[in-house]
Formats: structure tokens, C-alpha cells, sequence
């Protein structure tokens, strides 16, 4: 049995990285001057606020994704992907908020990461299924 402690600590990375997109958006409202509740009013609070979203949206993908692949394939190469992802993720994170038209690369990177661990991962359960014919 592999402990799977790379796709482990890749995993509390990837939260620390949503952590550090929190703490973003805390001194982007301090610096604003926008309290809660409140979301909008300011261009760079509403780029944080969607760069954060954008990630909790892509966790729920990712992170099954990692862990499937790790159990089904390989815990390092697993962990390899998900530091992809996470430098995809800053890329996109820092791109976003400086100017939303330079994203695209840091969403490329961390969606061809995720597509990776997500496809490879169901491929090889339908081909363990498929090879003892269940």
C-alpha cells in the first residue's frame, strides 16, 4: 500500500493556496475600504473575489481528481500534476487580478493539469474493470 505522502502534502498546498487567495481579498477590502457583506465597488476586491471563487470551483475537480489518480496510477506523478495545478493556479491568480485578460495562461495550465489527472484517472478504472470483466 502506498501512503500517497506526496499527493498529500500537494493537497494541503493547493488548501494553503486558497488560504493565501483569502488573505488577498481580506487586504484588497482593507485597502478599498470595503467592509462585509459587501462585494463589489471595487475593480481589484471584484478580481480577488472571483480569482478565489474560480479556484473553490476548480478544488471540487481537482482535488478527487489527485486522489483518484494517485490510488489508480502513480502518487508521484499524481503530486507532479497537482504542483502544475498549483503554479497554474498562481499564474492565473496574479494575471487575473493585474489585468482579468491576462489569465488565460495560468487558467490553461491548471485546466490541462486537471484534465490530466481526471482522464487518466478514469482510464485506468475503466481499463481495471474492463481487464477482469467486471
Amino acid at each position: 500500500m502506498q501512503p500517497h505522502s506526496w499527493v498529500a502534502i500537494v493537497t494541503l498546498v493547493a488548501l494553503l493556496l486558497y488560504v493565501w487567495m483569502a488573505l488577498r481579498i481580506a487586504f484588497a477590502r482593507k485597502k478599498a475600504g470595503i467592509q462585509p457583506p459587501a462585494m463589489t465597488g471595487d475593480p481589484i476586491l471584484e478580481r480577488h473575489i472571483r480569482v478565489q471563487a474560480n479556484t473553490l470551483e476548480w478544488l471540487v475537480v481537482f482535488l478527487p481528481s489527485l486522489w483518484l489518480f494517485a490510488i489508480y496510477w502513480s502518487d508521484l506523478v499524481a503530486a507532479g500534476l497537482g504542483v502544475v495545478w498549483i503554479l497554474g493556479r498562481i499564474v492565473y491568480a496574479l494575471g487575473y487580478v493585474a489585468d482579468p485578460a491576462k489569465r488565460e495562461v495560468g487558467f490553461g495550465i491548471q485546466a490541462l493539469a486537471t484534465a490530466a489527472l481526471l482522464f487518466g484517472a478514469l482510464g485506468r478504472v475503466i481499463w481495471i474493470l474492463v481487464a477482469v470483466g467486471a
